[in-house]
C-alpha cells in the first residue's frame, strides 16, 4: 500500500522482499549511530519487521509504524519512514536511509513528505522530532520546516536530543 510519494520517492508498506535492506536499516552502525536509538537484537529487528510487513489502511492510527522509502524508478528499499508518537503523545517523524542513498536531498523530501502527510492525510495538530544534537545533517534539515523547542539528555540513549515541533497552523501559512 502507498502511503504517498514525492517527486523522486515512494512511501509505502513493506514487503517480504524489502527484508534485507530493512535488516540493514536497523543495524548498520554508520546508519544507527547519529540516531538517537538503541541497538536492535536480531530478533527484536525481524519482529519490527514483521509487525510493519504489508501495513493496511487501519494500520496508519497505530502509535507508531514503519514504511520503506523508494526512489520511484528504483524497487529497492532505500530508506525508512518512522511514523511515531513521542513521550508527549505527538505525533513524531522519524526517517534513515541507507548510507549510500545520503547527501542526495532525499532527507529533505521525505520531511517535506511527512509533515504533509501528518497534516493532509492524518489530520495532525503538531508533528515532532527528536534529533542527537550531533547529527547535524538531521538537524539542518529539520530545521527548515520545524522550530527547535527544547534540549534533554536522554539516559537510555546517552546523547543529548533536541525536539523539534511544527504545528498545522504554521504548516498552512
Amino acid at each position: 500500500m502507498q502511503i504517498f510519494e514525492t517527486k523522486r520517492l515512494l512511501v509505502r508498506s513493506l514487503k517480504s522482499r524489502d527484508k534485507k535492506n530493512f535488516i540493514e536499516l536497523l543495524s548498520d552502525p554508520k546508519i544507527i549511530d547519529p540516531i538517537p536509538q538503541s541497538r536492535f537484537s536480531e530478533t527484536q529487528i525481524l519482529d519490527k519487521f514483521s509487525e510493519n510487513l504489508n501495513l493496511k489502511l487501519s494500520d496508519l492510527h497505530r502509535e507508531r509504524y514503519t514504511c520503506g522509502i523508494f526512489e520511484k524508478e528504483n524497487p529497492e528499499m532505500i530508506g525508512l519512514c518512522l511514523f511515531l508518537t513521542n513521550d508527549e503523545n505527538d505525533k513524531e517523524l522519524g526517517y534513515r536511509f541507507r548510507s549510500n542513498y545520503w547527501g542526495k536531498g532525499y532527507g529533505t523530501e521525505v520531511t517535506l513528505g511527512m509533515i504533509d502527510h501528518y497534516f493532509n492525510t492524518l489530520n495532525a495538530e503538531k508533528v515532532a522530532a527528536d534529533v542527537n544534537i550531533e547529527n547535524i545533517g538531521s538537524s539542518k534539515i529539520l530545521e527548515k520546516f520545524m522550530k527547535p523547542v527544547k534540549e534533554f539528555f536522554n539516559h537510555e540513549r546517552n546523547c543529548k536530543v533536541r525536539r523539534y515541533i511544527i504545528e498545522k497552523n504554521d504548516w498552512v501559512q
